[in-house]
């Protein structure tokens, strides 16, 4: 509320400044103090009304009774004012043993005894800015559920995608990745539509970037969605997965995504090399800005099945294991990390999340660059299943995983849930 200083006195005597110059009136700003209603002039100190603008504009003068050398006089003489009393200690139950406080010089539940000082001390924060948000798009109109991930969709590309992404800036999630469902008569052995220019990835990332310049995209680099085999590479007839050649092919896909406008480019194939071999295509083609997010430790896990629900990717036989790393490998992450940024990666990710902070805290250790970490959609689906059961509180244990999954080292995280817990964090309940 605004308020007008007037002067109680008609006149005003002349001070001296601290430059030996007179002044009448009001020193400039720098020799004003205002305290209380009052205002001190170079150690002089006068009375004043404080008039207040009222709400109705009727005005309200309050004039002060003391000033304040007259407040520390009566302090100095003994007369204090009276303040709160001390509030008496809180009772124990009835029971409560009656000991001597142990000795202890250092007490850790200091830190912890009001919301106030555990805000305070926190040493792991998480915000919207920490969220790739991880879309499945497909050539329809409609946006279809997806059964096995309650609340995903596979959106349509051109209505259902760019609202979604609309929602998720809305609370701060400026950053997606894109997953395609394919047609199946565009599938297949070598995966050649990965790396068509009109295909339904380039087109989404046009759209979005015409829509959204300052969108980030990621993309997925692997072939699983174009195989007719549904493997991440080029399958021999005896079965074998070909890395060279599957090499061959993502780095076309990559140069066709970053050609379309996408920002990070994202191998989740585990081929040897890719990293280094896509680099040096981008390099060729003149995408020096686009970055590579490695998928450096991706395992071969149980926790995918959804997703491959999502994308109708499930190999047509065997498993991933020769590609894949062995879930029970610990040290082995640290050979892919080195290979990865020798290489030229510009991030590295682990994946799934929540199963493997070791695996994120390991690569955070040893590797300056950003770590991503994927909170699949096994983890996703999980935790949304036990909510619908009334098994755990959904939205707590959300947040309490990603927060995890922070604390182990992530920079980002991949997650299904970027949008409610963006909302979350924002203070929406949606």
């Amino acid at each position: 509320m605004a308020s007008t200083i007037i002067n109680a006195r008609c006149t005003v005597p002349s001070v001296k400044g601290p430059d030996s110059q007179n002044y009448v009136g009001i020193r400039p700003i720098s020799s004003l103090k205002f305290s209380s209603g009052r205002i001190s002039i170079s150690g002089l100190s006068q009375r004043l009304f404080v008039v207040r603008a009222s709400e109705s504009h009727d005005a309200h003068v309050k004039k002060i009774e003391k000033s304040i050398e007259e407040c520390e006089a009566a302090v100095v003489a003994g007369s204090v004012p009276e303040a709160p009393p001390v509030p008496p200690k809180p009772a124990a139950p009835v029971g409560t043993p009656v000991i001597q406080p142990l000795q202890l010089s250092r007490r850790p539940r200091r830190n912890r005894k009001s919301p106030a000082l555990r805000s305070s001390f926190q040493e792991t924060s998480i915000s919207p800015a920490n969220f790739v948000y991880p879309l499945f798009i497909h050539e329809g109109l409609e946006d279809t559920p997806i059964g096995a991930m309650p609340g995903c969709y596979r959106l349509g590309w051109r209505h259902g995608l760019v609202e979604e992404v609309a929602k998720a800036r809305d609370v701060g999630v400026n950053s997606i990745v894109l997953f395609p469902k394919v047609p199946d008569a565009l599938k297949s052995p070598t995966g050649d539509e990965a790396y068509n220019d009109n295909g339904l990835v380039p087109r989404t990332i046009r759209l979005l970037k015409d829509k959204y310049p300052d969108l980030v995209i990621y993309t997925d680099v692997a072939l699983d969605p174009y195989s007719s085999d549904g493997h991440d590479g080029i399958v021999r007839e005896d079965g074998v997965i070909m890395n060279d050649e599957t090499v061959h092919q993502l780095c076309k896909q990559a140069v066709s995504q970053a050609r379309a406008g996408a920002d990070v480019v994202s191998p989740s194939d585990m081929m040897d090399g890719r990293v280094g071999a896509i680099r040096a295509a981008l390099d060729a083609e003149g995408f020096h800005h686009v970055s590579i997010m490695s998928y450096t430790a991706k395992y071969a896990s149980s926790f995918y099945g959804p997703f491959r629900e999502a994308l109708d990717s499930n190999p047509r036989f065997g498993d991933k294991n020769t590609y894949q790393m062995n879930p029970a490998n610990y040290r082995e992450a640290l050979v892919e990390g080195h290979e990865d940024e020798a290489e030229g990666a510009d991030i590295l990710l682990v994946k799934p999340g929540l199963p493997y902070l070791d695996i994120i805290r390991l690569l955070r250790d040893q590797s300056p660059l950003p770590i991503a970490a994927y909170q699949v959609s096994g983890e996703y689906s999980m935790i949304k299943a036990g909510g619908v059961l009334k098994m755990i509180d959904e939205e707590r244990v959300m947040m309490e995983s990603l927060i995890c999954i922070r604390r182990a080292g992530a920079d980002i995280i991949l997650t299904y849930f970027a949008l409610q817990a963006a909302r979350c964090l924002c203070g929406e309940k949606r």
